[in-house]
This record gives C-alpha cells, sequence and structure tokens, in this order.
C-alpha cells in the first residue's frame, strides 16, 4: 500500500485539477444563482402575493433529493457539466431569494420616509437605501447557498461533471480510503473557506451598531 507521501507523489496533480473544476463549477452555479435571485428578491419584495408562490416553488426544488435531481435532469441534458451546473444553480437560489426578500422588506419604513421626506423616488430609495441595508442579510444567503453548492457538487461526479466528487467515487469502487479522504477533506475545506471568508465580508458590511457581538 501507498504511503501518503508516495500517494500525493502520484496522485497530487490530479486531486489538484479535481480541486480547481469543484472550485469552478461551485462558483459558477452560485454566481448565476445570485444573478437571479437578487434581482428577483428585489422584484417580490414589492409583490406580496406573487413572492409567496415563487419562494414556494423555489422552497419545494430545494426539498427535491440531489440524487434524484441528477437522475431527473439526465434524459434532458445529458451528462457533463451542463446538467451539473443547472442542477446546482437550481439548488443556489433559495438562501438567496429568501434573504434578498426578506431583506428588502425588513427595511425600517421611518428609513423610507425619510428618503421620500429628501425628495428620493422609488430607484433611489431602493439603491441609497433599501439594498444597503438588505445587503448584510443578502450576504448570509449568498455564503449559506456556497456552502450547500460545495457540498452538493461532489454528487456531480455521478453525472461526469468532475470535481472532487471523482476521487471520493475512485475511492469508493476500489476500497481506497486514501482516494476518498483525497476528495472529501478539500472538499470540507473549500466549504469552510468559503464560509469563513464570505463570513468576513458580511461582517465588513454589516453596520457597525447592526453586529452582533
Amino acid at each position: 500500500m501507498l504511503s501518503w507521501t508516495e500517494f500525493l507523489a502520484a496522485r497530487g496533480s490530479s486531486i489538484l485539477s479535481a480541486t480547481g473544476e469543484h472550485l469552478l463549477l461551485s462558483l459558477g452555479a452560485v454566481l448565476l444563482g445570485t444573478l437571479i435571485a437578487v434581482p428577483l428578491g428585489i422584484l417580490l419584495a414589492r409583490h406580496e402575493r406573487v413572492a409567496s408562490v415563487v419562494l414556494g416553488i423555489s422552497g419545494t426544488i430545494q426539498t427535491i433529493p440531489s440524487l434524484a435531481f441528477f437522475g431527473f435532469v439526465l434524459p434532458f441534458l445529458g451528462i457533463g457539466v451542463v446538467p451539473a451546473m443547472t442542477v446546482l444553480f437550481l439548488y443556489s437560489i433559495l438562501p438567496i431569494l429568501r434573504n434578498t426578500y426578506t431583506g428588502i422588506r425588513e427595511v425600517s419604513p421611518a428609513y423610507l420616509e425619510a428618503g421620500v421626506g429628501m425628495g428620493m423616488n422609488r430607484r433611489q430609495l431602493l439603491t441609497w437605501i433599501q439594498f444597503p441595508l438588505a445587503f448584510p442579510v443578502i450576504m448570509s444567503g449568498i455564503r449559506v447557498s456556497t456552502v450547500y453548492i460545495i457540498s452538493w457538487a461532489t454528487l456531480s461526479a455521478l453525472i461526469g461533471a468532475g470535481g472532487l466528487g471523482d476521487p471520493i467515487l475512485a475511492g469508493i469502487h476500489t476500497y481506497d480510503a486514501k482516494l476518498i479522504i483525497a476528495g472529501a477533506l478539500p472538499a470540507a475545506m473549500l466549504a469552510i473557506l468559503a464560509s469563513w471568508s464570505l463570513g468576513l465580508v458580511e461582517r465588513a458590511v454589516t453596520p457597525r451598531g447592526l453586529r452582533q457581538r
């Protein structure tokens, strides 16, 4: 059996490549989710009846077991990066959408009244008051979504999308614990690093008086 030194010498480059694939797949899905969910959440904050329907649909998608979801898209999108990105993108939406909607809705009416008193129109209220005050809540949703997606992206190897799921699956098939650890440990570290770094951003954009000590 190979020692860890020999294993890393033989497999290090492939593990590093799988880590890069995993990161690109995860961040691509979260970026797409953010680009869709944030504007949609802002729009839904003005239409409460529609919001309940859209949030309900998004919540239903979130409850679909990931293995079943990956299997469902195969007949339509085939195998590879595209179906994996599609599933991860759909999974990424709910935390960001819900937090954007909540953050905009929970801005104190007193701030809005002050803005109106200063002559601001609807767009200016959103740009200068609502969005800045809601941004820490939105960042929290992005952080949660990112951690989820990095974890779920390991399953994308089942449909040929690569990433850190590849060594995990190979290790399971060959009863090689080192391969399993070589896939699982970097995935866990990526999730922890993403949560920590986005947590720093979330804290930095939160007004000092609103920070929890």
